[in-house]
């Protein structure tokens, strides 16, 4: 069984972290960062064991700032 690895993209929305997986679209969500990172994973895994994935590059996640008036 070969292995890859993806990317995950966390944000916090109120008490759960979501977690984003930019490469297969897949999404999900924990209590903590590692929770969200391993129901992410399983996830992830159960997708792949339907749709293949191709091998690919890695996603491009720039940053950029915005200048916020108070």
């Amino acid at each position: 069984m070969a292995t890859r690895t993806f990317t995950a993209v966390l944000h916090r929305e109120k008490d759960l972290y979501v977690a984003e997986c930019p490469e297969v679209g897949t999404v999900s969500q924990g209590y903590t960062i590692e929770e969200a990172i391993a129901n992410l994973k399983e996830a992830t895994e159960l997708y792949l064991e339907e749709f293949v994935s191709p091998e690919g590059t890695k996603p491009l996640v720039p940053t950029f700032e915005v200048a916020v008036h108070a």
